[in-house]
């Protein structure tokens, strides 16, 4: 008896020799589950290494770490992401963007017709459903989740040829808002793409994940999620490992491609002064976009930038058929650009004050204010929120990635990684 306790005992004590050497000597183990932010006008993915405890956010082979929300049809190939953007001024009527406000979603006629004014692309209505009308070599119609699947599929090959395996399940954010419906079809996509979702995650608490927030001791949490095109709020009751989403509000009509677009009419109007007309040509156009773009990215880290732009103008009326070649050159101070969205900048408190409102909240009650989306490094922007709630916000995580690296921890608990074992739970109330 004693030689079969003395035999088991080696038998248990070789098996913890022979866990303790694979984990300091053999790889690690690849993950199996990807995180995914679906983004109304960007994309990222993400994963967790367990063998580190760190969240990578997958570039593409580029080295970018977000890939715009844009699909492009053409007569021979359907192009995503940066591809699809440089498409978007030859080719707008086909260039698909902004498919995640339709996904889910059921329109009235007038409503409907409103939206699709908005776009340079054709919107229809399948009994209430957005489509898009698609004109190449023929014409057909595709919806907002065949859209959304070529993106989370572009996603899907990124993550593969940068981990060397296949991928076959993931973990996916969608707004707090997201009714039951949204979210299915938002799944319906990832299935298009060949993923099976394990898990649908609020986007606040994703981004309340990505800055460590379920391992301390908050409370209240309000989320401030400020993209390319919608403002949303949120705010968070914290009880133990679970989430509970208290109150939400936004704006669907804010984001920095407003602030942009400000920018872009100034410009405009600068070329007009000094040259007597404004551009024309499709390039000239998106060359001074891009420009515009960039100024205002730059903005949050300068205080003045420089536009320097080549533009071909049709500045001789007698000759309307041949540009001149010229050189647009301004300075942009970012003093300036916060004048000239000061008005939009204001309406970020709106929807804050109406979640503290409905979450029955005093603004010294938050214990925690989350900034999410790019458009929340604008320094005039944080300094609002900073003044308005007495305190400064915590940045302490780019809010670019904050959503995919709280989808992308969630996709590691999902996946059983070691050493995680910390779970976050959504309720929305």
């Amino acid at each position: 008896m004693g030689g079969e306790v003395t035999t088991f005992g080696s038998f248990i004590l070789v098996l913890f020799l022979a866990g303790y050497l694979g984990q300091q000597y053999l790889p690690p183990p690849k993950p199996k589950v990807i995180g995914l932010d679906l983004g109304t006008t960007f994309c990222s993915v993400g994963v967790f290494h367990s063998s580190s405890g760190v969240v990578e956010v997958i570039a593409d082979e580029h080295g970018r770490k977000s890939i715009p929300s844009a699909v492009s049809f053409t007569s021979t190939e359907v192009l995503s992401g940066h591809e699809a953007v440089e498409l978007a001024d030859t080719n707008p009527q086909n260039t698909i963007y902004d498919a995640k406000r339709f996904i889910g979603k059921v329109f009235d006629p007038e409503v409907m017709q409103q939206e699709s004014a908005r776009y340079p692309f054709k919107v229809i209505s399948n009994n209430g459903s957005a489509e898009f009308l698609i004109t190449t070599n023929r014409t057909f119609a595709v919806s907002p989740e065949f859209i959304s699947s070529r993106l989370l599929l572009k996603m899907k090959k990124m993550a593969e040829r940068q981990l060397g395996v296949p991928i076959h399940k993931a973990v996916i954010s969608v707004p707090a808002e997201f009714d039951e419906r949204q979210r299915n079809y938002t799944v319906r996509a990832a299935h298009l793409a060949g993923l099976e979702i394990l898990r649908v995650i609020n986007e606040p608490t994703a981004a309340a994940m990505a800055y460590g927030l379920h391992k301390v001791d908050v409370f209240n949490v309000l989320v401030v999620d400020l993209g390319g095109g919608t403002l949303d709020v949120s705010l968070l009751n914290k009880q133990g490992g679970m989430f509970l989403t208290r109150a939400m509000a936004g704006n669907n009509q804010l984001g920095g491609q407003d602030f942009t677009q400000r920018l872009l009419q100034y410009t405009t109007e600068r070329v007009r002064q000094e040259f007597g007309v404004a551009p024309t040509v499709k390039e000239d156009i998106q060359r001074l976009r891009q420009a515009v773009e960039a100024a205002k990215i730059n903005l949050t880290v300068q205080t003045s930038v420089t536009i320097s732009v080549p533009l071909h103008l049709h500045t001789s009326e007698e000759d309307p058929g041949a540009p001149a070649a010229v050189l647009f050159r301004t300075e942009i101070g970012r003093e300036l650009f916060e004048d000239l969205n000061r008005d939009l900048f204001q309406k970020i408190l709106a929807p804050i004050e109406t979640v503290l409102d409905e979450g029955h909240l005093k603004k010294e009650d938050v214990d925690e204010i989350v900034l999410v989306g790019g458009s929340t490094r604008i320094p005039r922007i944080r300094k609002l929120i900073s003044e308005y709630f007495g305190k400064e916000p915590n940045t302490s995580v780019d809010p670019d990635l904050a959503v995919v690296t709280g989808v992308a921890i969630q996709a590691g608990i999902m996946g059983g990684s070691w050493p995680l074992q910390r779970s976050s739970v959504d309720v929305r109330l």
